[in-house]
């Protein structure tokens, strides 16, 4: 399920980004879709591909990772997102819900780190961006 307001578009100096038409109220569940979960040794290949900057990391401990399918890998990082992004591991599922009000336009953002309040490095160069 990904909400009909949703869409990807590009996001300055971020690549592609997703982004929404109307306004959206916090803590609504925007997109819940379905994760394709890796072995090890798949993971393994794909950290030597492009794939590498799409996966997540899977499972209680960590010790698996996952494909998000729909929307979920377009979602650009920043250390203060407007979402975040919950796992079903039973489900094999990951949905993304607003942490408050989203703006008509706004791009749609998660912490890559997992848990919002988490602002350790990430694995690229993070580039300022101007408010809009």
């Amino acid at each position: 399920m990904i909400k009909p307001y949703l869409y990807i578009d590009k996001s300055k100096g971020r690549g592609r980004g997703v982004f929404t038409k109307d306004k959206i109220p916090a803590g609504t569940r925007i997109e819940t879709s379905p994760v394709l979960v890796l072995s090890n040794d798949d993971t393994a290949i794909a950290d030597k591909t492009k794939l590498h900057n799409y996966i997540f990391l899977w499972g209680v401990r960590e010790t698996r990772s996952c494909i998000a399918l729909g929307y979920c890998s377009i979602y650009n990082h920043d250390y203060n997102p407007n979402c975040e992004y919950e796992m079903d591991f039973d489900a094999e599922t990951m949905s993304i819900i607003t942490r408050r009000d989203i703006k008509k336009g706004e791009e749609l953002t998660i912490n890559y780190n997992g848990d919002v309040t988490d602002t350790s490095p990430v694995w690229f160069d993070i580039k300022k961006r101007k408010e809009e």
